[in-house]
């Protein structure tokens, strides 16, 4: 059987998986922004212990690999809490994802002017108010790029979600190929379908980008 007869016939298994794979990664990259913007926060609060928490967690999880952590979640804390795959994949990806983005929003809010901090508070606004309504949605116009680029490699990292049974892409693909002893061409149309789902999502990104763009300019 050739390659396009595998992708065909295939079809109606790599659909279900994808959409399995834009929901995990949803799922996972919404809370690792959750994340991400708390330890951001954390990192730059002038109250040492949280600064010091931050810190210890964004060096731990990105001085460590993503299947180590997918690993000790679904593995080694089954004996405590059964997630189940799929959540422990969501966990896993995103408290992975909410390290790198946590930086990413560290360094948006520090490219900010302190003068509008400064304005803000002088017009009776507290630091939370000021955060929120002042800094933060400037801050969001100028990560839209890194945050872009952090979701697609989030993307791309869900395929470790197969090495704890969860159905994503990467998972189908491994199954099929061994189901028909067709690694070369089940791997392959996977890869198609991940940079479909990339495409998609840098065409969004790319939008979004000049969407703010035009805002920025009326």
């Amino acid at each position: 059987m050739n390659f396009f007869q595998y992708l065909f016939d295939s079809v109606h298994f790599f659909l279900r998986a994808a959409l399995l794979t834009v929901e995990l990664t949803a799922a996972a990259l919404i809370i690792g922004t959750v994340i991400g913007l708390i330890f951001s926060l954390m990192k730059i609060s002038r109250r040492k212990p949280l600064s010091y928490i931050s810190d210890v967690y964004i060096t731990v999880i990105r001085g460590t690999p993503l299947i180590v952590q997918l690993f000790v979640i679904y593995f080694g804390l089954a004996s405590v809490v059964d997630f189940g795959s799929f959540w422990s994949a969501v966990i896993a990806l995103a408290i992975h994802n909410g390290a790198y983005i946590a930086e990413i929003f560290r360094a948006g809010i520090q490219s900010i002017d302190r003068g509008q901090m400064e304005a803000a508070r002088s017009l009776g606004m507290n630091y939370n108010l000021a955060m929120r309504r002042i800094i933060l949605p400037q801050v969001f116009k100028r990560i839209i790029p890194l945050l872009g680029n952090q979701f697609i490699i989030g993307l791309k990292d869900s395929s470790m979600a197969a090495f704890v049974t969860v159905p994503e892409l990467f998972g189908v693909s491994m199954q099929l190929a061994s189901n028909h002893f067709a690694e070369l061409q089940f791997y392959s149309i996977a890869g198609l379908y991940y940079l479909a789902l990339v495409l998609l999502f840098t065409l969004l990104v790319n939008w979004l980008e000049r969407r703010l763009q035009v805002e920025k300019i009326q």
